[in-house]
């Protein structure tokens, strides 16, 4: 079964989508996206620097640009069982697999940067990637910090990215190098996503969901509060809602599309950084499965 993956911020890079814009279609879909973002993204996108794309409010639409308007282009041999998007990526995954429209998802991810830049410039904070340890020590390190900081981003085993203040994050990193992690390394990021630091984007994107129409989309989605496919836009809406503050479970999700069927999985959008990982979590179910039988 084919499973589509969509990646989130941090797959970026100058030229993204330049090749697609020769298609009628996809050259339509960025001119609209230049209207509705309201300064020419594209231009920055095929040929701004690095330093312009890193901006969260381009960031985020770029790479949600990049994959939706490549799964359209795609066409009638985009046919997923099942799809997923790791953090902004969930809302490609939902444009792509027809759950939400391309205006509104694309106002969404806009309301959705917006919002966190904001938050982040209420209090500093940050992320960092905790390398070689098993998920349940870096949780227990974590609750016991009195400072904000949670596990945000369960990308594979061994593999888990913690978010919260800086001094939250310094006593984590100094934690769990003293526990035996291979490397607790600090992320050049604006703010502490997917942590309770994000509060107050998620009361202002709430409403922004809220009231934006949600079908029910072609397939299963995998949603990262919960690495749980659905296909009730009720529930898609409460789960959008819940992940500026919750972890990206990405981990959990890959087993679970692997246990359900999934067989080729195939990511849409800038660079391939997700397919790497769920061949990592395939890897683990599949020693996991040996050592049992």
């Amino acid at each position: 079964m084919k499973a589509y993956i969509f990646p989130g911020q941090g797959a970026q890079f100058v030229g993204m989508g330049k090749d697609l814009y020769e298609n009628p279609q996809a050259k339509e879909l960025f001119e609209q996206a230049n209207e509705i973002v309201g300064f020419r993204i594209s231009d920055i996108m095929f040929g701004g620097t690095d330093e312009e794309l890193k901006q969260t409010n381009v960031t985020q639409p770029a790479i949600f640009l990049h994959s939706v308007i490549l799964a359209k282009v795609l066409g009638e041999s985009f046919k997923p069982a099942m799809v997923a998007g790791h953090s902004l990526g969930e809302f490609s995954a939902l444009v792509a697999a027809d759950a939400l429209s391309f205006e509104d998802g694309l106002r969404l991810v806009v309301a959705r940067a917006n919002a966190m830049q904001k938050a982040c410039e209420v209090r500093p904070s940050t992320m960092a990637a905790i390398l070689g340890l098993a998920d349940e020590v870096v949780e227990q390190i974590c609750a016991g910090i009195e400072e904000v900081v949670v596990p945000a981003n369960y990308n594979c085993p061994g593999q888990l990215v913690i978010s919260g203040s800086i001094e939250g994050i310094d006593k984590a990193c100094e934690q769990l190098t003293a526990a035996g992690a291979k490397r607790a390394l600090k992320l050049n990021v604006g703010g502490a996503f997917h942590s309770p630091l994000m509060e107050p984007a998620k009361v202002e994107l709430q409403a922004a969901i809220e009231q934006t129409d949600i079908s029910a989309p072609i397939c299963p989605i995998y949603q990262n509060v919960n690495a749980h496919p659905t296909t009730d836009p009720a529930v898609i809406k409460q789960n959008l809602i819940a992940q500026l503050t919750g972890a990206v479970r990405w981990t959990q999700t890959a087993v679970n599309m692997i246990a359900d069927g999934g067989t080729e999985f195939i990511e849409v959008g800038p660079g391939n950084v997700l397919q790497g990982l769920v061949k990592k979590v395939s890897r683990d179910v599949q020693t996991s499965s040996a050592s049992l039988a």
